[in-house]
């Protein structure tokens, strides 16, 4: 029997485990953040309850240099390609999601 678990997700950002690795940080105020780990934190939420999944995979195969592939699945035929020291505020912008509102 196949059984359903609730998340509060409006949909999921894929981000290159492999890239992420090569690339080693780079992102969030110091600039030594993954972009898995900076986005959701700016995202806000953990887990299920986050407003947004953000899922760090194996490798997406596109392999750019210094970069960070990632894939939001609302857009899955649009890629984009993240350096390292890009605003993690931007990349949430061109994602379509803001920063919670304190």
């Amino acid at each position: 029997m196949i059984r359903r678990a609730k998340a509060e997700w409006t949909g999921a950002v894929l981000v290159c485990g492999k890239c992420s690795k090569k690339v080693g940080g780079g992102f969030g105020p110091k600039g030594k953040t993954s972009l898995t780990k900076a986005l959701r934190k700016l995202i806000g939420g953990k887990g299920r309850k986050a407003p947004l999944g953000v899922i760090e995979t194996r490798c997406l195969k596109l392999c750019p240099k210094s970069a960070v592939t990632l894939v939001d699945t609302a857009r899955p035929g649009e890629w984009l390609v993240v350096s390292p020291g890009d605003p993690v505020e931007e990349i949430a912008a061109r994602l379509g999601r803001a920063a919670p509102q304190a």
